[in-house]
C-alpha cells in the first residue's frame, strides 16, 4: 500500500483533520509505542500501520479496503 493510499483511507475513516492529529499524536501499543507517522517513518509498511490503526479503532471491515 502506498502512503498516499494509506492517507486517503485514514482521512476517509476519521475527517482530514483528526486522521492528522491521530497520526501525530496517538501512539498504539501494536506499533510498538509509536505513533503513525513515527511508524511510517522508521520504515513500517503503510498496510501494516493500516491494520494497527484498524485494530484499535475498530475500523469495521467493509471500510478497511485492503
Amino acid at each position: 500500500m502506498r502512503r498516499t493510499v494509506f492517507r486517503r483511507l485514514m482521512a476517509a475513516e476519521f475527517g482530514e483533520v483528526r486522521a492528522e492529529t491521530l497520526a501525530a499524536d496517538y501512539v498504539l501499543g501494536r506499533l510498538d509505542g509509536r505513533t503513525v507517522d513515527q511508524a511510517l517513518a522508521d520504515g513500517v509498511p503503510a498496510k501494516q500501520v493500516w491494520r494497527a490503526v484498524c485494530a484499535e479503532f475498530e475500523v469495521p471491515l467493509d471500510r478497511q479496503e485492503i
